[in-house]
């Protein structure tokens, strides 16, 4: 955090809570920025203190339920948040004047409501039965249809008109409809099909190794996300874990065993929806990577299902056999489903998707497979956002076909600059977005941010670079791996840029001639000059001929003894349009009002 966030943040927090007089924002300030440390809030401490704030809290339960439901959509900082409220939970006097703030500011609320006056239209009006029913059945229709999540395809028309408004000559390609017309495509249970009718005897009349088997062919099926006989899957409804019917004639031991085997169907079914949602275009590369290394695992566990069906046309197949045959594979699809649930939950893309792999990869250090998994949906799913970051820092060229990179850049008028002389266009240019930054590259994104400035600004002059030392940038666990290489590049564009400026472009003898000129080091040209152009700037400002003022600005320097400057013929004279007192004061008043 810059200072002038921290002035910015200390200002507002003392204005929000009405604190008058006092030490003032600065001690603050200076207590802020001696006690800042960078390490980052631990896993232990951040569950000490969502514990201490339930213990406090009056409502627990949706204390808990809200932090899992931030949890879930990845919301960055969280941890730190929770860790500063149980701080502040702790120290009675700063309660006090919490709970004394929010009561005055309730009821400067509540005074500022009674006070508004509405004009309540007379009730003369009257409606049929009949109207007040159909009036009834249109409010139903909006609640009902408001509790309803947003479909895939509105998401995915929202995600494509963003980003054609931001590059309408390159809009994303679209999938044919087919390819969302077609459920059966996608592997998951098509629910709401026409039922095949009631089988001609109950399950649970048949002999126990009857409906064992019985059982077991259906498992199979559900499995692959087709419905058995006897297992049905239920509809879901946005987000929501698949759910599953079982037969309840079925005997109890078996269908104890076929409950411990289900959840390994409904992983399969939110990968399988994650997977082919998420591998739309409008998603984004990072999505698609991930998605695809799913996809890989998948193969797996298809070819799994496939050894356990061939096992069970050999007779060989019992119901304790598939639960035993299962298990290994259980852990892999939950972790696989959790990480599809969380990124389609937080409406992950790019950056946010990448922070919320290292984390989980990071949170697995105590479960060597886990962490091996998620270490390699991570590197899978960071090849394409590292193609974009190489290709910035190596290169200075940005190219983020759906906006996923921390970098953004933004359409500046060059030309402009000749007429505003401000570093507007190479300020603003190229900005960084916050929450595309992954967490792991947190610490050096300013660094990453400036490497490929400097180097698009020697492009922009007309100078093709490219970092020497360039090398493939993958993501570890331990990352000085890449933090080396960003910071060789950042160096290396740092040394490209200056070399640029003091050689090429002589920096140094520049600010000298404009020592020269602007600060009277050689003024025996400005005399020559005010001699020459007497008579003509007697004139009025209408009447002066600008051409004959360069004519004569040119003379004067070349009797001067500013004829030795090389860059003598960059001066040029400009007339302004208002008078320097009035100049003036328009600096005077737009430092005033904070510009």
């Amino acid at each position: 955090m810059s200072e002038f966030r921290i002035h910015h943040d200390v200002n507002e927090l003392l204005s929000l809570l009405h604190v008058r007089g006092g030490d003032g924002a600065e001690v603050f300030i200076d207590l802020l920025q001696k006690n800042r440390t960078p390490y980052i809030t631990t896993t232990v401490s951040a569950h000490s203190a969502k514990v201490k704030i339930a213990e406090y809290s009056k409502t627990p339960e949706d204390f808990l339920r809200k932090y899992d439901e931030l949890k879930s959509k990845n919301v960055r900082n969280l941890d730190p948040l929770v860790y500063l409220l149980s701080k502040l939970s702790e120290d009675k006097e700063i309660l006090q004047c919490l709970q004394q703030n929010a009561k005055e500011r309730s009821e400067v609320s509540a005074n500022a409501t009674t006070s508004t006056t509405f004009a309540i239209p007379p009730t003369s009006t009257k409606m049929s039965m009949q109207e007040l029913e159909e009036l009834r059945k249109k409010l139903g229709n909006v609640t009902a249809s408001s509790n309803v999540p947003q479909s895939a395809e509105i998401t995915r028309k929202m995600l494509r008109d963003r980003h054609n408004k931001k590059n309408p000559t390159q809009p994303n390609p679209v999938f044919p409809n087919w390819v969302y017309d077609r459920p059966a495509l996608n592997g998951d249970f098509i629910t709401g099909a026409t039922a095949a009718g009631d089988p001609a005897v109950a399950i649970g009349t048949m002999p126990l190794p009857a409906q064992e088997q019985a059982l077991v062919d259906d498992l199979l099926f559900v499995l692959v996300g087709v419905d058995g006989r006897d297992i049905t899957a239920q509809p879901v409804l946005g987000r929501q874990n698949r759910s599953f019917i079982v037969d309840p004639t079925l005997d109890m031991s078996i269908k104890e065993l076929v409950n411990r085997v289900l959840p390994v169907a409904s992983y399969y079914s939110t990968i399988a929806r994650f997977t082919e949602e998420k591998s739309s275009f409008e998603y984004g590369q990072v999505n698609h990577a991930l998605t695809a290394a799913m996809r890989t695992l998948m193969k797996e566990y298809l070819i799994l299902v496939t050894q356990l069906e061939h096992l069970h046309r050999q007779g060989m197949l019992s119901l304790q056999k598939l639960w035993f045959y299962i298990q290994p594979t259980m852990r892999t699809m939950e972790i696989l489903a959790f990480i599809a649930s969380s990124v389609d939950k937080g409406d992950c893309m790019g950056g946010s998707t990448l922070s919320l792999l290292h984390d989980r990869t990071f949170n697995y250090t105590g479960d060597s497979q886990a962490q091996e998994l998620c270490l390699y949906l991570t590197k899978a799913a960071s090849v394409p956002y590292f193609e974009i970051l190489e290709k910035w820092i190596y290169r200075g060229i940005i190219k983020d076909p759906y906006s996923e990179f921390m970098v953004e850049e933004h359409e500046l008028q060059k030309e402009k600059i000749q007429e505003d002389y401000n570093d507007k266009y190479w300020d603003q240019r190229y900005t960084i977005v916050q929450h595309r930054i992954p967490s792991f590259l947190q610490k050096m994104a300013d660094k990453i941010l400036s490497t490929g400035k400097y180097l698009n600004v020697v492009r922009e002059c007309g100078r093709d670079v490219t970092c020497p030392d360039a090398k493939e940038v993958l993501y570890t666990l331990k990352e000085r791996a890449y933090v080396e290489q960003i910071e060789k590049s950042y160096y290396y564009a740092s040394k490209v840029l200056l070399d640029f400026l003091m050689e090429e472009k002589e920096l140094v003898a520049r600010l000298r001639s404009i020592k020269h000129y602007f600060l009277m080091d050689k003024g025996d040209f400005f005399v020559h000059f005010m001699d020459l152009t007497e008579e003509e700037l007697k004139k009025p400002v209408d009447d002066i001929v600008p051409p004959r003022l360069e004519a004569l600005l040119e003379l004067a320097l070349r009797m001067s003894t500013a004829n030795t400057d090389p860059f003598k013929d960059d001066l040029k004279v400009n007339m302004l349009e208002y008078q320097s007192v009035i100049y003036a004061i328009l600096i005077t008043t737009a430092l005033s009002s904070g510009y």
